[in-house]
């Protein structure tokens, strides 16, 4: 194999590869860092690099395999860690100046996770201020871009680990979904993202802790369905630390991508009842909407009536981060991005009357949703409202007339799925004119990610991605 082939293949090959000797960790490792030494420069995808830590398991791991020990599913294989994910011992920055010396005690259980299933972290995967919006800027300096055009962002808040994975700079990623931070940069970037159901992969974070974000999920971000839902398995399972965690056993979800989706009744929604969405974005969508149906699927336009997110329940979300980082502001006030200082002080006026409504607003929007799948076993839609955008300034955005920042603040479409704690994929649909990808949200009953997968691999095997490369790569 030449070198971009090898970076390119799934992770799933790599695994064989690995356990089969015909490529060793180390050899695989070298690859991936001599491409992010030559291309990460151009998109920052990565804030921090673990070379030496990262070669040293490698080694251990070749051991293992050699000793014929009982073997990871992920044995050897290289993986980007989102810098949201407390890492013991790795500096893990939250892309902020409040965090830019912070050495966790422990790893979040995401970590850990995945860290025991025999992978073996890369590096850091770069985001947005405290992981609080739709683009890849922070207060450390280290913007992140696109890879398939560096003027433009790759999304967030898992946007470094949507690029890595785009660019061929890790086969697979960790990333974390509060209100499309999966799916809106797996749109942005052409790659799979799925956002498990709530509670479906642990939220313990470690040495940090917080108010709870409704519904924030970590879920994996791939090149193909197959090899997400093989790190969805390994990502999942109960967890005492968290009371959200479910009790239930995972189901077997690399299995599920065989599932025959013929017959499914499938909802869509162009707009949710409330989004303004860019005209090449809703041309994608509606002809993956044809294609369901033309493998034999039912679709149905559905004419949903949701509230725009932010002004349902964006109250709830920016008391609890007002909560969480306003005991920072007088220190790095002068430090910290337009957005971050924007959210405390929104935060900060939140009255109790509208904290109740808000909540009130989250429940009835839940069962607006879950009352879909009475129905239907699917709803499908758009991820974002606009493709892949070029830098725009919180002022200028702020300009627009909106209450939040449409650019910023772009989850029209994810944050309500956040808050119903559905399973939702996107997954790579087609391009906008200007060659950028777009992506289609898959939604899945509560619990039912087996079904979202099944139809995301049918819909892959239909109209393959993997033959588009982005520029940058």
């Amino acid at each position: 194999m030449i070198d971009q082939e090898l970076a390119f293949s799934s992770a799933i090959d790599l695994i064989k590869l690995i356990k089969t000797k015909q490529i060793s960790p180390t050899e695989l490792l070298e690859l991936y860092f001599e491409r992010i030494n030559k291309l990460n420069p151009k998109l920052n995808s990565y804030i921090n690099l673990t070379y030496s830590k990262a070669i040293e398991e490698a080694k251990i791991a070749e051991k293992s395999i050699i000793d014929k020990e009982t073997l990871g599913p992920l044995h050897g294989l290289p993986i980007a860690i989102k810098d949201t994910q407390m890492t013991k011992g790795v500096l893990t920055t939250m892309g902020s100046v409040i965090f830019k010396d912070n050495i966790p005690k422990d790893n979040a259980a995401v970590v850990e996770k995945v860290l025991d299933s025999g992978s073996i972290m890369i590096g850091k995967t770069n985001v947005p201020e405290l992981g609080l919006v739709g683009n890849c800027e922070n207060s450390i300096g280290i913007e992140g871009f696109n890879p398939w055009d560096i003027s433009k962002t790759p999304g967030g808040s898992s946007g470094g680990a949507a690029a890595s994975v785009a660019a061929g700079l890790a086969p697979i990623a960790t990333g974390s979904d509060g209100g499309g931070s999966i799916r809106i940069p797996s749109s942005f970037c052409g790659v799979y993202g799925i956002k498990p159901t709530f509670g479906r992969v642990s939220g313990y974070t470690g040495q940090y802790s917080s108010l709870p974000n409704f519904g924030s999920q970590n879920g994996p971000i791939s090149r193909t369905v197959k090899d997400a839902a093989l790190l969805l398995e390994v990502m999942s399972g109960y967890d005492s630390r968290d009371h959200f965690s479910l009790r239930e056993t995972p189901p077997n979800f690399t299995k599920s991508i065989d599932k025959n989706i013929k017959g499914l009744k499938i909802a869509f929604s162009k707009d949710f009842g409330f989004a303004n969405v860019h005209p090449e974005v809703l041309e994608v969508v509606s002809n993956a909407a044809k294609l369901f149906e033309s493998l034999g699927c039912n679709v149905e336009e559905f004419k949903l009536n949701l509230q725009n997110p932010y002004e349902a329940f964006g109250a709830v979300h920016d008391f609890h981060f007002f909560q969480n980082f306003n005991k920072y502001l007088d220190k790095y006030n002068d430090q910290l991005t337009d957005f971050v200082k924007f959210a405390i002080e929104k935060g900060s006026k939140v009255k109790l009357s509208e904290y109740s409504k808000a909540i009130n607003n989250i429940y009835e929007q839940r069962a607006t949703i879950n009352d879909i799948f009475f129905e239907y076993d699917l709803l499908i839609s758009p991820v974002s409202c606009f493709p892949a955008f070029s830098k725009v300034s919180f002022e200028e955005d702020s300009s627009q007339g909106f209450e939040y920042p449409p650019h910023f603040f772009n989850g029209d479409f994810t944050f309500h799925i956040n808050i119903s704690g559905n399973p939702a994929a996107s997954i790579p649909a087609g391009f906008s004119s200007e060659k950028m990808p777009i992506g289609l949200h898959i939604i899945g009953s509560h619990g039912d990610e087996e079904t979202v997968l099944a139809a995301s691999a049918a819909f892959e095997k239909s109209r393959p991605w993997l033959i588009h490369k982005p520029s940058v790569s």
